[in-house]
């Protein structure tokens, strides 16, 4: 079982198994990046713990592609883009050797980012061809920075990972041909998300949460965490460190005031939610 910004290639021509480890800054971020080149014919195994979104970086070169059963042979131009979704194996073969770049995404993480958009029925099919412009300069900006060190910091890592997600999900996530009885609906989550920002200086329980919207408590965490990639309890944190990190910013007050305001049972408690979510401390935050 491979992890998180970690897969297997494997070549039909007998050769040793590869293990590519992906790179990604401090914190939560949900994206990793990979840089490599590839000749001859790879096969990516399959893995549940996170989508592939690849870009061809060398021009005119004639790859051969497949994945979930099907089959494409293309010269695609420098950016073209395909997406292996998680859990499909996918498999490439080359003429010459071939630049590549993988940003491997954590599937939470895309189904999160559709939710902010109060799109939660939304899924990411598999793409063999496509280009986006947008796509492209936020995902080679991520490979800058990981390549660099993190020169700007955790923090802008998160918001170009933020702008990654935010054009994979306006431009490349669709609604399934029939929708999941699982899941929740938009005027649920919406309803769910209007119900915490108004009471987020008060303690927020599952229970509130799940008679809310007439289910039981166990029912309503299992159709949760399916719809939005996380339990109702993180997705309270989530939205009370979107509050800290603006209040923050703004720099009118406290450390100790605006963990009072947003939920946080003291200082040290949002300090340490922020080290983990975005990799810095709070005094780092400007």
């Amino acid at each position: 079982m491979t992890k998180f910004g970690q897969f297997i290639g494997t070549r039909s021509d007998g050769g040793p198994p590869r293990t590519f480890r992906t790179q990604s800054a401090p914190g939560e971020s949900g994206v990793s990046v990979l840089r490599t080149r590839l000749n001859g014919d790879t096969h990516f195994h399959a893995t549940a713990q996170q989508h592939l979104i690849s870009f061809q970086l060398s021009p005119y070169l004639r790859l051969r592609c497949r994945m979930a059963g099907r089959q494409l042979e293309h010269d695609p131009v420098r950016g073209t883009l395909a997406i292996c979704p998680a859990g499909l194996d996918c498999a490439v073969k080359t003429v010459a050797p071939a630049d590549m770049l993988i940003i491997a995404v954590k599937p939470e993480q895309l189904a999160l980012a559709a939710a902010e958009d109060y799109e939660p029925e939304m899924e990411l099919p598999e793409c063999f061809s496509g280009y986006d412009r947008r796509l492209l300069d936020a995902a080679q900006l991520l490979a800058s920075e990981s390549a660099q060190g993190y020169p700007n910091g955790p923090l802008f890592w998160h918001d170009v990972a933020s702008r990654f997600f935010g054009c994979l999900s306006f431009g490349h996530m669709s609604k399934p041909g029939r929708m999941s009885r699982g899941r929740l609906s938009r005027p649920t989550l919406l309803k769910i998300r209007e119900y915490v920002l108004a009471n987020l200086a008060e303690p927020i329980e599952v229970d509130e949460l799940a008679a809310l919207v007439g289910r039981s408590p166990f029912h309503f965490s299992r159709v949760f965490a399916r719809s939005i990639g996380m339990t109702p309890y993180r997705y309270v944190v989530h939205l009370r460190l979107q509050e800290a990190l603006r209040q923050l910013r703004e720099g009118r007050m406290r450390l100790a005031e605006i963990a009072a305001e947003t939920g946080f049972a003291d200082q040290s408690h949002l300090s340490r939610w922020v080290r983990r979510v975005h990799g810095v401390s709070p005094s780092e935050i400007h």
